[in-house]
């Protein structure tokens, strides 16, 4: 049948530009196209493929509406918050999805199934982006929330002392102001795939129960939509399915003389189907240093080829391996001296672990690894490799900002690395993927790498919005992103850099290339700070108050204002002399800056990716 304008829904330039395409497109195509559409149909909450269809949903019930908000500084509470919406609605259900602070809080009291995935930030504190739904719903304006249901999964680290302290938070809070508990918080360490799976199929099985008159050919039509859509994806890499990079360079930014070592690698996409934009961050799956993996072995008296299982499917693999790869063996926790405690049987570290000893065990635990736990407090009994790793965890990915823009190397992404190194209760440290990437990262060599998204840091879509970069040392890395996009787009709108290191002369990062961006007009302005090439040291904060007046009038024009670097000192120092200048320039109240600020920082103009 052809199509016209009185038997279809489309208009005539539509129907033109159809009957162009439809004749030129393969069988594979035509498929691909067809099962696409039914899966963005599906994902949209809008499949109705016929009138009878249509009439059948009519005659539903209205069902309850669910809300999913995430907090979170990169994308993991993103990704798995869509992917919570994503279920629900092939249940039927009407479902929205937004972070936190997009989230007007005084609709609160109208929601009735509340979702909210949230990680914890620095210690104890909530992300950047859920600050404002965390103050509000703990001020004595939330009401009360008798009619709400409500669930938490918590993303956390066991390594800071206030693990998954937001989440707890949260779900205290709603249950304070008389919400439902709809399924139980679940609380997530960095290997968060298996709990939140548990937590997102137990929070879709309880709401699901309350739906009995969902008709079948909606649920048969959904269904449809994601098998087509499975069948057609593309390989899709991701923290639990990475890709395997080849390096192509390797080099160290620093020059002869420079306490510092950085790292700029330069690894290869090619027949990933990746793409990034700037100010997302690349996951790399790293190894432990296997001189490291060796000494904790023959402390042990171990076989190095003993098979033990690395995962929860059984799946088994030699101790040596298994350390060297897979399971966390630098980072001491509260849990894992615990479970150590429980299974050496050494009084002294049964000591160490009690309650009154909270702040011993804190001191202890920093800047010590896994050998010398063993050492300091040796088995009294035999352990053997199996029972061993049975109270370790797998090894964290590492996350850094990506240096480089896709449209400029479509086939390539670039990081910035320090190496960490430093001497500690008698050895020599190394760090995990920082030392990986120094000592063993040779062109040629394999990396399992991801995209981690970060919707919180991202340029303005308006390239002619002025934006003010702050970022010291590998701080810097998302900017020469930016460049590298503003520079393949030919945008010239105004920017401002501020950057600092040690010396000017050794660790100038990037430096012809900002030259270069200042030279053609990409970049506008630059400001550096190099703290040791003078008897006062010098920082970033003292240019941006050198130049309070000019940072303010950008700020004024509605400047964006990006930080990059150091949360504890960094970041905080910078927050800090911001309020300053808008104190000395606007004659404002302290007060009214911080919350100038706050109005930035949710309308997106002040973001941070700080660690």
């Amino acid at each position: 049948m052809e199509l016209q304008v009185n038997n279809s829904p489309f208009s005539q330039e539509q129907i033109d530009t159809l009957q162009r395409l439809l004749p030129s497109l393969t069988e594979t195509q035509k498929a691909w196209l067809s099962g696409y559409l039914a899966a963005f149909q599906a994902q949209a909450g809008t499949v109705v493929p016929n009138q009878e269809a249509v009439s059948t949903n009519a005659a539903q019930p209205v069902l309850r509406e669910v809300t999913i908000l995430f907090g979170s500084e990169t994308s993991n509470g993103q990704t798995l918050a869509e992917e919570l919406t994503k279920k629900i609605k092939e249940q039927g259900f009407k479902a929205t999805c937004s972070a936190l602070d997009d989230f007007k809080v005084k609709k609160i009291k109208d929601v009735q199934d509340l979702l909210i995935v949230t990680a914890t930030h620095g210690e104890g504190d909530p992300p950047d982006n859920a600050i404002s739904f965390y103050e509000y719903l703990h001020s004595r304006r939330a009401p009360k929330l008798k009619d709400l249901r409500f669930s938490v999964l918590s993303l956390g680290d066991q390594s800071y002392e206030f693990f998954c302290q937001t989440g707890k938070d949260f779900d205290k809070r709603l249950e304070e102001l008389g919400g439902e508990r709809l399924y139980p918080r679940i609380d997530c360490d960095v290997d968060f795939d298996e709990p939140a799976e548990e937590w997102i199929n137990g929070v879709v099985e309880k709401i699901s129960e309350a739906k009995e008159a969902v008709s079948q050919p909606d649920n048969q039509l959904n269904q449809q939509a994601g098998i087509h859509a499975q069948e057609l994806d593309l390989p899709a890499y991701s923290r639990t399915n990475p890709f395997k990079a080849e390096i192509l360079e390797n080099l160290n930014l620093n020059g002869r003389g420079s306490n510092k070592e950085t790292r700029h690698l330069e690894l290869s996409l090619a027949g990933s189907n990746l793409s990034f934009e700037p100010g997302d961050s690349l996951g790399i799956i790293p190894e432990n240093d296997p001189n490291l993996v060796s000494q904790l072995i023959s402390e042990m008296k171990w076989d190095p080829e003993e098979a033990v299982p690395v995962n929860k499917k059984g799946d088994m693999r030699s101790i040596f391996d298994a350390l060297h790869t897979n399971l966390e063996i630098t980072c001491l926790t509260k849990p894992l001296m615990n479970k150590a405690a429980e299974i050496f049987a050494n009084d002294k570290l049964v000591e160490l672990v009690a309650p009154v000893q909270k702040e011993a065990l804190k001191d202890y635990i920093t800047g010590r690894d896994l050998l010398d736990l063993i050492k300091d407090f040796p088995p009294t009994r035999e352990l053997t490799p199996d029972e061993f790793v049975q109270i370790l965890r797998k090894i964290p990915p590492r996350l850094y900002s990506i240096t480089s823009s896709h449209k400029a190397n479509p086939d390539e992404v670039h990081l910035t690395i320090g190496t960490v190194r430093y001497k500690a209760h008698g050895r020599e440290r190394l760090g995990v993927c920082s030392g990986q990437s120094a000592e063993r990262a040779e062109p040629g060599n394999l990396l399992p790498i991801y995209i981690q998204r970060n919707p919180n840091f991202k340029l303005p879509r308006d390239p002619e919005i002025p934006v003010i970069m702050i970022g010291p040392g590998t701080g810097v890395a998302p900017y020469r992103a930016f460049m590298e996009e503003r520079e393949e787009l030919d945008i010239k709108g105004k920017t401002w850099l501020f950057f600092g290191d040690q010396h000017f002369s050794s660790d100038f990062l990037y430096q012809v290339e900002w030259q270069n961006w200042l030279k053609e007009g990409i970049l506008t302005r630059m400001d550096v700070a190099f703290s040791r090439d003078f008897e006062k040291k010098v920082y970033v904060q003292h240019l941006m108050l050198e130049n309070s007046q000019d940072l303010y009038q950008w700020l004024q024009e509605g400047a964006y204002v990006y930080v990059c670097g150091d949360e504890k000192r960094m970041a905080k120092d910078v927050h800090q002399t911001l309020i300053t200048i808008m104190e000395k320039e606007g004659g404002i109240r302290h007060e009214d800056a911080e919350q100038y600020l706050k109005d930035m920082r949710r309308q997106k103009r002040y973001q941070r990716d700080v660690y």
